[in-house]
């Protein structure tokens, strides 16, 4: 077990009292972080003492403490899981040699990029979600808010102490510009599209913790491979903690169509408009909610065909999702993989190099595991009798980028005119009319044990706690 000393400033179990130098650094940007979090972190929350999980130690058995405690005094700090002497690097050009505890010189700015790019969604998500505590649905969901909040802190952490550790003045610069850069600046945007859309209301903010904290998983994953053994370390761990938050987003969404079903049931109807009256969220708004958040993650991916990609991983710096249950050569110089493209207004699959396509790989993991958890939710609406499925859309539906941006796609997967999108786009994506409808819902609700109309209570509270436990005491 690695414990995590908690007498130290910055909270630690990578021996940072030994290295001086690296901790006066650590504990500069320290008060810059906090000064991020009460400009651009949860708004009007400083007083609140809130019932957090903390990592007592990096092992997977009783990792996490619970405990009221106000937001801004949460014990941020560096975990990385146990380090392992005789590792080796298990995929691409470097395979079997012994894995890397420094960065190595002709990588470094490849490992840069990818650590900064990895860092920048997790302030981001923050600052997606600032106001989202206002119009809270109950106390347990402002609880669970909470807990993403201060856990994707925790995640930038990891990111910065890295870029500190290993990466000299650069890095330090880095972990400055993380701060500066802001979600939907005009001037200092994330530099990721999706994170940079807002999150202005509770449907949005469990799709985006369903699809796009699922995109951090993935991405996570691959870098856990790394033949770079500090990032493989600090990764794995940051994997723990990202499993609440698909958890989230899942339940959440789960919870929401619940009552959507309960309603429609009551009502005896079908009929959106109804729903809509009752205070319900209709199930063909939640799809195209669907819609919107998975084709926007799908990007996040990259290009379906990347030297980037092939680069990344035949150094060793990124593998694939779970690389090592995978029973190929690991090294992929004379495979292939099957990526789409539109001629001639039809969608044809071809072979491309599979090291160039690795970013196609990854989608497709992720979209099979999104679709896991859609058939979840089909389960809920099933059960409540009701002849209606919820769907994922075909993967180029809505894209922004590689071979498939741009393409008029419905969601079934038929390439359409421009005119049929402009005519249908309404029945595909949210409108304004739905984001504000959506929106007319949201009051907050924070008395314990009670709910919004348009949400189902969860089935068990957090850590065993009853549903109306007092998670969050206000000041």
């Amino acid at each position: 077990m690695s414990s995590i000393n908690y007498s130290e400033k910055i909270p630690n179990n990578v021996n940072l009292a030994e290295d001086r130098t690296l901790q006066r650094a650590l504990e500069g940007w320290q008060p810059n972080f906090i000064n991020w979090w009460d400009d651009v972190g949860p708004e009007g929350s400083t007083n609140y003492d809130v019932y957090l999980r903390t990592a007592v130690s990096v092992d997977p058995q009783g990792w996490a403490q619970f405990g009221h405690v106000k937001m801004r005094d949460y014990r941020w700090g560096i975990f990385l899981n146990p380090g392992d002497a005789e590792r080796k690097i298990h995929f691409g050009d470097h395979m079997g040699e012994k894995a890397w505890q420094d960065v190595p010189g002709e990588h470094r700015a490849n490992l840069r990029r990818i650590i900064v790019t990895q860092g920048d969604t997790e302030p981001a998500s923050v600052e997606q979600q600032r106001h989202l505590g206002l119009t809270a649905p109950s106390m347990y969901d402002l609880r669970n808010l909470f807990q993403i909040n201060v856990e994707e802190g925790r995640h930038l952490w990891a990111m910065v102490y890295l870029l500190h550790k290993h990466f000299g003045r650069d890095g330090r610069e880095e972990a400055e510009a993380l701060l500066e850069r802001q979600s939907g600046d005009e001037n200092n945007p994330r530099i990721l599209g999706a994170f940079n859309e807002k999150t202005p209301d509770w449907l949005s903010f469990f799709m985006f913790t369903y699809f796009t904290d699922r995109d951090g998983k993935f991405q996570l994953s691959a870098l856990a491979e790394s033949a770079f053994d500090p990032l493989a370390r600090t990764t794995k761990f940051m994997l723990t903690e990202e499993a609440h938050h698909m958890f989230v987003g899942e339940s959440g969404v789960s919870r929401v169509i619940q009552r959507t079903c309960q309603v429609m049931n009551e009502l005896k109807t079908d009929d959106p408009k109804k729903v809509r009256e009752a205070g319900a969220i209709d199930l063909e708004t939640i799809q195209r909610y669907l819609n919107f958040h998975y084709s926007v993650t799908i990007d996040l991916f990259g290009a379906d065909q990347s030297s980037n990609a092939a680069t990344f991983y035949s150094s060793g710096l990124k593998g694939r999702y779970e690389e090592g249950k995978r029973t190929d050569d690991h090294v992929l110089k004379n495979q292939t993989y099957k990526v789409l493209e539109v001629k001639d207004g039809q969608l044809l699959e071809k072979e491309v190099p599979m090291l160039n396509a690795l970013n196609e790989v990854l989608r497709d993991d992720f979209i099979k595991d999104s679709v896991a958890g859609v058939g979840r939710w089909n389960k809920v609406i099933e059960k409540a009798g009701i002849p209606f499925r919820l769907t994922v859309p075909h993967k180029a539906f809505n894209r922004a980028i590689g071979a498939l941006a741009g393409i008029r796609m419905s969601p079934d997967g038929r390439v359409v005119s421009e005119s049929e999108w402009d005519a249908k786009k309404k029945d595909w994506l949210p409108t304004d009319e739905d984001r504000a409808f959506v929106a007319s819902l949201m009051g907050r609700v924070v008395e314990p044990g009670k709910f919004a109309n348009w949400i189902a209570p969860p089935v068990m509270g957090i850590n065993r706690q009853p549903v109306d436990f007092e998670y969050v005491r206000f000041a």
